[in-house]
């Protein structure tokens, strides 16, 4: 690698591994959407629920140690991380049942865009909170 790729990769690797880590989380939230829809026929509000619960345990382990890389596991620090985690991504999570509700149930367009569409909303919200609310400096 050469030295201008090491210092971009210095300067914006928090960016490239949360958007990476962020489309995972997407894959992980869409496939357990579909599943509960498509195949436990949940319908759209329990299915969304169930996939911002298994996502948001995901994204908490990848923010945690590859994204943020905060490698305390303090119990105090754990449990402001887990807690301000969880109470920022239930804000986005509300978001998202929100815009699946109206778009879906109400406005009868088809799920499948609207949850990505969501989802891309939802990342950008949650790395703000990530950034500068709940992986700050000093818990590393």
């Amino acid at each position: 690698m050469t030295e201008r790729w090491k210092q971009l990769w210095q300067k914006y690797k928090n960016v490239i591994c949360y958007l990476f880590f962020g489309g995972c989380t997407t894959l992980v939230n869409l496939l357990v959407y579909y599943i509960c829809a498509y195949f436990a026929g949940m319908g759209t509000e329990k299915s969304t629920a169930a996939a911002w619960f298994i996502a948001v345990l995901f994204a908490y382990i990848t923010n945690k140690l590859f994204v943020f890389e905060s490698r305390s596991f303090r119990r105090r620090l754990l449990v402001r991380e887990i807690s301000s985690f969880f109470f920022c991504r239930l804000g986005t999570g509300i978001l998202d049942l929100a815009v699946m509700y109206l778009c879906v149930e109400r406005l009868r367009w088809y799920d499948m865009p609207v949850k990505l569409f969501s989802n891309v909303l939802v990342i950008i919200l949650n790395y703000a909170a990530s950034k500068w609310l709940i992986f700050q400096k000093g818990s590393k």
